[in-house]
């Protein structure tokens, strides 16, 4: 296991005017699974490419256990690159693809199919030792790459976008494997993602990145009740915002006032901002001690096992889901209380490029 530090790393190119990752921080636990999320575009591949030496930063410095690997080749650091399109080779077995890595350090050959028999068997995959990359389905294909990455008992795994080629039913097998392969192996871990839901099942913490810039590092239950911003908010699905003053634990708007509970040290909201809470967290129907207001049933819409409303409150509209399970259920034009739990309101600085 080992322990990464992110220390002001920054990669600007020539000609360009912003850089692609600006003094970015992170300190990566030993044995973690981390997920850098964000916008395409935002600097997370970057990133993982200048941890695995396949790009050099322009400043800043990257440590494994304290010690600085930016100067260290890409095939000494104990890196592995796991990409999104696999880059199996065609022309070899998928025993030999797997085992490549080994071969290429001088290892014996028996040592090397012992080790690739331990991978396939690792990766779900035995018995198609001597079948070509062709003859595999794409989440096949994943997994031979996985197996290839890990057989060389690398110190930090790095996977780019691992799920993006894959259909849903495939995903969600990779997603179980690579975290049962992680926490079997305790091996820190690396992943790009754009997807929020894959970002939130896998990982422990996720760090936010918009413009090459680290927006919020946190775990992913502190992403959906305290998000920093408008922005981090709507990229996580938020889309209810009422402008507000806080006054201590409390959120002043133009329909009534807001309790919500205090977070940490590191999670104070802003004094001026937005009131946002997720369509789901709203109580619909039923008046809470606190933090009810009325409204006005603006459309309905039922998807099978939930029904999303669009309500009117005041001069603004929010979204309200209510689980098909709840019973009761309420008409386009209908007076509705809605109530907003205080420990799942919170405050967001209003962002311009939200």
């Amino acid at each position: 296991m080992t322990h990464v530090r992110i220390n002001n790393l920054t990669k600007a190119y020539s000609g360009v005017d912003a850089p692609a990752v600006a003094d970015l921080d992170l300190d990566i636990p030993s044995g973690r699974l981390i997920a850098l999320l964000g916008p395409s575009g935002c600097g997370k591949t970057t990133t993982l490419k200048m941890i695995a030496g396949l790009i050099r930063p322009t400043a800043g410095d990257i440590t494994f256990d304290g010690d600085s690997i930016v100067r260290i080749p890409p095939e000494k650091r104990g890196a592995v690159m796991v990409f999104q399109n696999y880059l199996l080779f065609p022309y070899m077995s998928v025993g030999q693809n797997v085992g490549f890595g080994l071969k290429m350090a001088g290892v014996d050959p028996k040592t090397i199919d012992q080790r690739v028999k331990e991978m396939l068997n690792l990766v779900r995959l035995p018995d198609i030792s001597d079948r070509r990359p062709k003859q595999l389905s794409g989440g096949q294909q994943q997994r031979v790459a996985l197996a290839r990455a890990l057989i060389t008992k690398p110190r930090v795994l790095l996977l780019d976008e691992p799920l993006s080629n894959l259909d849903a039913h495939l995903r969600d097998e990779m997603r179980e494997l690579i975290l049962s392969v992680q926490r079997d192996l305790g091996i820190t871990t690396i992943f790009v993602t754009h997807d929020q839901e894959e970002a939130v099942l896998l990982a422990d913490r996720i760090a936010m990145i918009f413009d090459g810039r680290l927006q919020q590092f946190a775990s992913p239950d502190v992403f959906y009740r305290h998000p920093a911003s408008e922005r981090i908010a709507r990229f996580l699905g938020g889309v209810n915002f009422l402008p507000g003053k806080r006054q201590g634990d409390t959120v002043e708007t133009d329909v009534g006032s807001f309790r919500f509970a205090p977070g940490g040290e590191d999670e104070r909201p802003p004094e001026d901002g937005l009131l946002t809470i997720r369509p789901e967290q709203i109580v619909l129907g039923q008046p809470t001690a606190e933090n009810t207001v009325q409204g006005r049933v603006v459309s309905r819409i039922f998807v099978g096992t939930y029904t999303r409303y669009r309500l009117a409150l005041g001069s603004h509209q929010i979204e309200a889901v209510r689980s098909a399970d709840v019973a009761g259920d309420f008409a386009e034009g209908q007076d509705v209380p809605i109530g907003f739990p205080a420990d799942r309101v919170w405050m967001v600085r209003p962002d311009q490029a939200a």
